[in-house]
């Protein structure tokens, strides 16, 4: 199964190039760098990843937007997201697509142990409670590639990484959760300061509860 590994990329020069070597036996590598400006693309590409570039910053979600538009191009028939900062473990890929792969899922949710924001806390008791989701926000989580083909986009709502997750949970899809653990981050949050990552997370989630009362559509 033809399978592109996307990493959306904000100046991560420290762990690009590591992430990206570390993924490459799951599926082709695809970081989408956001207009950074400290030679993560060149890293990501000397590193052997499908770098797509932004000239504009478009954000955490316009950057997954972006990657999966490139492996849907590429013929991709599952998608498995990573984010770039080292955090999560590139050795716990397979046991995301493995489901996938073997027909038994359409979507994996990654679950860390615990949530690191009050903001995310709220986000998870609501997909806990409206779906059976413990983490809705963890940053890896593997799709079958026709969910984006059919809903035709990851993420038109600042989601947070989450509009086409929850999208396909709505719609009664096969999923399951796979454990993974969380190492420290090297460098400074992609959320920004502690204030901003709450309000953004907080936006989100009402995306997600606005998205219910309007039957499942997204705006």
């Amino acid at each position: 199964m033809r399978t592109a590994v996307i990493i959306p990329c904000y100046n991560e020069a420290a762990t690009i190039g590591p992430v990206v070597a570390a993924v490459a036996a799951y599926g082709v590598p695809v970081v989408v760098d956001d207009a950074g400006t400290d030679g993560s693309a060149e890293l990501a590409a000397r590193a052997g990843a499908e770098v797509v570039r932004h000239e504009r910053n478009r954000g955490y979600d316009g950057a997954l937007q972006s990657g999966f538009e490139r492996a849907a191009a590429l013929g991709a028939e599952a998608a498995v997201t990573i984010d770039a900062d080292g955090q999560l473990d590139p050795a716990l890929l397979g046991r995301l697509l493995d489901p996938i792969r073997e027909n038994r899922a359409e979507l994996v949710l990654g679950a860390r142990p615990a949530a690191a924001r009050v903001s995310e806390a709220a986000f998870n008791l609501y997909a806990r409670l409206r779906f059976g989701v413990a983490d809705i926000l963890c940053g890896q989580k593997a799709y079958r590639m026709d969910l984006f083909r059919e809903h035709g986009r990851f993420d038109g709502v600042r989601s947070i990484g989450t509009e086409l997750a929850l999208w396909a949970l709505r719609r009664g899809v096969r999923w399951t959760a796979v454990p993974v653990p969380v190492r420290p981050r090297q460098g400074a949050s992609r959320m920004g300061s502690v204030l901003r990552a709450e309000a953004r997370i907080f936006r989100a989630l009402g995306q997600a509860l606005a998205a219910d009362l309007r039957g499942g559509r997204w705006a």
